[in-house]
């Protein structure tokens, strides 16, 4: 199995980073390796989503822009969550038929590759 970059942002507004390599979108459970060296269990429902990720570090002053035609990407949606952060992206999933769905942004630069998002931590999305 493929060993993924990922940063979790819970409801809570929690954050962790480490390595997965048994992510599903179709569980609700998958082991996380912290930096530390710590494997924990992550609950899924607990997330606001799941950020994969190119580097640990990233660019807190980036801005994204979400101006970019991915177009192996499906539909082109608006995401709103319920913490006001709002992001743009192309997801092969209709967002109300599964607890998640894959998006990926509409900005290649940015250091998300793809980010599941959990349905129950959106206040509204609507395809663009």
């Amino acid at each position: 199995m493929q060993t993924n970059r990922i940063v979790i942002r819970f409801k809570d507004k929690k954050l962790m980073k480490g390595l997965t390599n048994d992510f599903s979108p179709h569980k609700r459970f998958f082991h996380l390796k912290l930096l530390s060296g710590a494997v924990v269990t992550v609950n899924t429902e607990k997330l606001k989503a799941a950020f994969f990720v190119k580097t640990f570090n990233g660019n807190k002053d980036y801005i994204y822009k979400y101006n970019d035609f991915i177009p192996w990407g499906g539909n082109k949606i608006k995401i709103e969550f319920i913490d006001g952060e709002e992001m743009i992206g192309y997801t092969p999933n209709h967002p109300s038929d599964h607890h998640g769905f894959f998006v990926t942004p509409a900005d290649l630069q940015g250091n998300n590759k793809r980010i599941f998002v959990i349905a129950s931590s959106t206040k509204k999305w609507t395809i663009l």
